[in-house]
């Protein structure tokens, strides 16, 4: 099997399966058993694979077909430019997340040497992305469960990324030491109703970062609440949030001072992200 009829046969599969990104999944199970980038696959694509690559081939499509992510199956993905490990216990970075980074570098970017705070940190990919990007800032970024905090460690090591990285509970308003410039979170926000919808994919993924509570706001209350006193005057609070829940998210940062309340469309038109400003 060459490395063309190896990518229609993975292709054929997925799309059978019901995958939507089928086209996209298949160039990168291609490109994750070969080793090859883009480029050269093109350039090798009657060269044939083999035994080994064909058994990993097979092997992947099988957990892809009962819907075990492709990004746990991979083990690294991509994130702002940056690669990520990620795995069983994490949340996996999404392109629906850099509408927040575009976000927090404005601010961070008006104020030289930010301190930052990251809370639910999981994988990282939003206080080291920050962090990447901005190298000046201080920045901490705070998560509780001990299989997320392993990746967040792991990610700031590979990156070479020199951040402040604390276990805390966020609902206990834990890791915050100070003030601060700059306090984002892409907490857990889905509802308990819609947890018993999520795709197939979402479920392989742990709750703990994904349950919201009743009306998927818990976390949005507690964290401006409790951690708006560790804001210093002028600092920003920025959240990622779910459909449909930008405005409801709004209000209840004015309802708690802030000024300066806007929201932010993600890559689909989706109110994404929604910040303001602390006095």
């Amino acid at each position: 099997m060459t490395i063309f009829e190896a990518y229609n046969d993975c292709k054929k599969q997925l799309q059978a399966a019901g995958i939507e990104d089928y086209v996209f999944e298949a160039k990168c199970i291609i490109r994750h058993i070969t080793g090859y980038t883009n480029a050269q696959i093109l350039t090798k694509y009657t060269q044939p694979l083999n035994e080994f690559q064909q058994n990993n081939m097979t092997a992947i499509i099988k957990q892809r077909l009962i819907r075990y992510p492709l990004q746990y199956i991979i083990g690294r993905w991509y994130f702002f430019g940056r690669e990520y490990f990620v795995g069983p216990g994490v949340l996996i970075p999404r392109s629906d997340t850099e509408t927040l980074i575009d976000v927090c570098l404005e601010s961070v970017n008006k104020k030289p040497n930010s301190r930052v705070l990251d809370l639910c940190a999981g994988t990282g990919c939003i206080g080291l992305t920050i962090k990447g990007e901005c190298p000046d800032a201080e920045v901490t970024l705070v998560e509780k469960y001990d299989e997320a905090l392993s990746f967040t460690n792991k990610n700031a090591s590979y990156n070479n990324l020199d951040v402040k990285i604390v276990k805390g509970d966020v609902l206990c308003t834990e890791g915050a030491d100070g003030l601060y410039d700059l306090i984002v979170s892409n907490p857990p926000y889905i509802t308990d109703a819609d947890m018993k919808t999520l795709q197939p994919e979402v479920k392989f993924e742990p709750a703990t970062a994904l349950e919201g509570g009743d009306d998927g706001l818990v976390f949005y209350r507690h964290i401006t609440k409790e951690y708006k006193k560790h804001l210093a005057a002028g600092g920003v609070m920025a959240f990622e949030v779910g459909i449909n829940e930008a405005e409801a998210v709004a209000d209840i940062i004015r309802e708690n001072g802030f000024i300066n309340v806007s929201t932010r469309k993600d890559y689909s038109d989706i109110d994404r992200v929604v910040f303001g400003t602390a006095i």
